[in-house]
């Protein structure tokens, strides 16, 4: 008989994966042993079944959410009167509890007023062309995130170029470091970073690190927050993974921010772990993109990591003081400082869905093209028609998938909406080397964002998310064309074989197409 060792065995049983599933899974035992118990009682609990779902359906119809979510619910809830309306309790709601918003709107509000007293006058590129202004301006009363004339971008279409970008921006630091991750995996990446971090620290760099306890849930071991505060390290963990059936497990930290000494910064799809710079193999190439910012904007980047820091910590401290002198920032000839740099965020705390808008106000103001790369393409009805909208009015729109999925089942759903986008117009192509992790805009040779913000429920609504506008600079222009030289690597999709595909796989993708919104 093959037996493994125990030490090897314990950590398995004992990891906090393993430990947390089991409570849930006890609580929802429990749950359907009292549930089961009612039926004896069938009556009652018969009307009293039908009167929780009428009360659920009618919430739900009532809630500002999108109409795809009440739809995904309401099914749920009447093909499963009694469970469904017990999970729609659980974990249908969308805000943050009143604590939470009460607590992160005062830090909100006081990353509001530095951004806007620091507010540059509108830059003169916008003020020539309406139309980026309109943009512009809703980022900066929604987003609280002014724009910038005075920096530069440099877009890494690849995660490798990236992580050397960003070692050696770590390698200079002198003053502070401000790491924020929804994924930290250890391993050769985040060793070669931690390494540097510890050193920094110890030579009295404040080196400060926020990283996402779900998204680090099966690649940081628990309270690893400790180990890095032993390492001199400050850390903060993002809505800690508890046990408890409850709707906070929703609202994830998605953002991706790195901050060297508010003079260079880092944002975009790539995380902290292996995969994302193909230093090892997961769904095939890892294909990524992120932007590095330098000068006034990095300003934006910083004020977002403080403000959330403060809410975690519970600290209030001078915004300010981390804010560069004018001496310390790069200076731009004309040619560096044309077009506008606009760093944003977007968050559950507010119905103001930021990044599902700034899309949509890119795609209304599209003339010629549009190209977009998105790992998830679970749309609601107002991207999915301007999307269709304008690939009939004649507009070049193309999307970029993965292939390779990460979730097949998240991937099915993606492959569902093919059918109606391409009746509109729109050319679908699938990145075939393997996962297309990169989530970006590009249109007209004038706009483009790059960020974290991927075309999904979850990313659009739910997580704490970031991204970066970019109206007339140079990096857009490299955007496009990573955009271009990805297309022969990718297998264009046509209706016809979508046509081909089996009746099951079909049915498959219609019902999984209902639920999207939940997943």
């Amino acid at each position: 008989m093959i037996t493994l060792p125990i030490k090897k065995i314990l950590p398995l049983l004992f990891h906090r994966v393993v430990v947390f599933s089991t409570a849930i899974a006890i609580q929802a035992a429990v749950l359907l042993i009292v549930i089961t118990r009612f039926t004896n009682l069938f009556v009652q609990f018969y009307a009293s079944s039908v009167l929780l779902s009428l009360i659920v359906t009618l919430a739900v119809i009532n809630s500002t959410s999108k109409a795809a979510y009440k739809i995904a619910w309401i099914v749920l809830v009447l093909l499963f009167p009694i469970f469904g309306s017990i999970f729609y309790l659980l974990f249908g709601g969308s805000r943050l509890s009143r604590r939470m918003r009460r607590k992160m709107g005062i830090v909100t509000g006081k990353m509001a007023v530095v951004l806007r007293r620091v507010a540059p006058p509108f830059p003169e590129p916008l003020q020539a062309e309406p139309a980026a202004a309109q943009q512009s301006r809703y980022i900066q009363e929604h987003a609280f995130s002014p724009p910038y004339d005075n920096g530069s971008a440099t877009y890494f279409p690849l995660g490798e170029a990236k992580m050397a970008a960003l070692i050696d921006a770590l390698k200079n630091a002198e003053r502070y470091i401000f790491l924020e991750y929804f994924i930290i995996d250890e391993g050769t990446v985040w060793t070669a970073i931690l390494d540097i971090l510890a050193e920094k620290a110890q030579a009295g760099v404040d080196v400060r690190v926020i990283y996402d306890d779900v998204g680090c849930l099966f690649t940081l071991p628990y309270r690893y927050d400790r180990h890095l505060e032993s390492l001199g390290i400050q850390c903060a963990v993002f809505n800690p993974f508890i046990p408890v059936l409850r709707s906070r497990l929703n609202n994830r930290d998605h953002r991706k921010i790195a901050v060297i000494d508010g003079l260079v910064g880092f944002t975009g799809g790539i995380n902290l772990a292996d995969e994302y710079t193909n230093a090892k193999e997961k769904y095939g190439h890892w294909k990524d993109t992120a932007v590095m910012l330098e000068g006034e904007p990095v300003w934006s980047l910083t004020v977002m990591f403080l403000a959330l820091w403060g809410y975690l910590r519970n600290v209030d401290e001078d915004l300010e003081s981390f804010r560069p002198t004018a001496d310390q920032l790069p200076a731009y000839n004309d040619a560096e400082a044309r077009g506008v740099i606009q760093p944003f965020t977007d968050n559950p705390l507010d119905d103001e869905p930021v990044g599902e808008t700034v899309y949509l106000n890119m795609i209304s103001k599209a003339e010629k093209y549009i190209y977009i790369t998105t790992p998830y393409l679970i749309l609601d009805s107002e991207i999915m028609t301007a999307l269709g909208n304008a690939a009939k009015s004649g507009i070049d729109v193309r999307i970029i998938t993965p292939h390779i999925p990460d979730k097949w089942y998240v991937h099915a759903v993606t492959r569902s909406y093919y059918h109606i986008l391409l009746l509109a117009g729109v050319r679908i192509y699938e990145y075939t080397p393997g996962f297309m992790h990169s989530k970006t805009f590009v249109v007209d040779d004038k706009y483009s964002v790059i960020g974290t913000i991927n075309l999904d429920y979850r990313s659009l609504y739910l997580h704490f998310e970031c991204g970066t506008w970019l109206y007339g600079v140079p990096a857009l222009m490299d955007v496009k064309r990573d955009f271009l030289q990805t297309l022969p690597k990718c297998e264009e999709i046509y209706i016809a074989q979508l046509l081909l595909l089996p009746w099951y796989r079909k049915v498959g993708r219609t019902v999984l197409r209902i639920f999207a919104p939940l997943m």
